[in-house]
């Protein structure tokens, strides 16, 4: 018998693996598939496990519950339709579209009566950081695992990935603050271009991972978004140093 599973709070690739192995060590469970961008398992198993014991099995990190499909009998033939509804790319993306929307005009907005591109890119820069660092601290612990999975330093690194947020809030207040910027220009090109690489490697091998600039409270999917918000930072950053604005 196979049973599909909810599993809230995997994050990535290692998540995946974690949780099949978790869940494939339980007693006469034989198989388990774990989708990671439908955040669900299947089970197989050749004798009743309870959903409580599979959710006992897994870390506090782990949410488990038994998947309730919605069922349409037909009048006909009693065939059971399962329906899913699939979330497009868009909606997948909606937080983070929200999010650079609100950014992009709270930046216009601060200067609607001196109209000047350099301070608009400062402070959208300073507010990106500011807003990405809030989501990234709301889990500091599980965040450096999640952006270890394609940030190369910090894969090779693994403090790199703890200290990340608060690299993130300093640029930001840096920005803001008008204080040296140049400085901060140049991290932003370092910290973003290593990023950069890791998603670009990860979208041409077709990877299905979990992006982590919003943490781990939203699950956000590594998609060409997550590449184009880091371009425009670092043409950003390029335009300010060439001092074109």
């Amino acid at each position: 018998m196979t049973h599909t599973y909810i599993i809230k709070g995997m994050t990535c690739n290692n998540c995946k693996i974690k949780v099949e192995q978790k869940l494939g060590k339980v007693d006469h469970v034989t198989k388990v598939e774990v989708d990671l961008e439908r955040g669900e398992a299947k089970v197989t198993m050749d004798k009743h496990v309870n959903t409580e014991i599979l959710k006992n099995a897994l870390p506090e990190k782990y949410n488990l519950s038994e998947k309730q499909e919605k069922n349409v009998f037909t009048s006909s033939n009693n065939t059971i339709i399962s329906e899913e509804v699939e979330k497009t790319k868009l909606q997948q993306l909606k937080p983070l579209l929200l999010i650079l929307f609100y950014i992009t005009t709270a930046s216009i907005l601060m200067h609607h009566n001196n109209w000047s591109w350099s301070g608009f890119m400062l402070d959208f820069m300073g507010l990106f950081y500011i807003v990405f660092s809030f989501f990234k601290m709301l889990d500091l612990k599980s965040f450096p695992e999640s952006f270890s999975i394609y940030d190369p330093l910090a894969k090779h690194i693994p403090f790199y990935g703890k200290i990340y947020p608060f690299i993130e809030t300093a640029l930001g207040l840096m920005f803001l603050m008008r204080f040296e910027v140049n400085s901060a220009l140049i991290v932003t090109l370092v910290v973003l271009g290593i990023t950069t690489v890791g998603v670009t490697k990860t979208l041409l091998d077709k990877k299905s991972i979990r992006c982590a600039c919003l943490g781990t409270a939203l699950k956000l999917p590594m998609t060409e978004a997550t590449f184009i918000e880091n371009a425009i930072m670092i043409v950003m950053a390029i335009l300010m140093l060439l001092g074109i604005n």
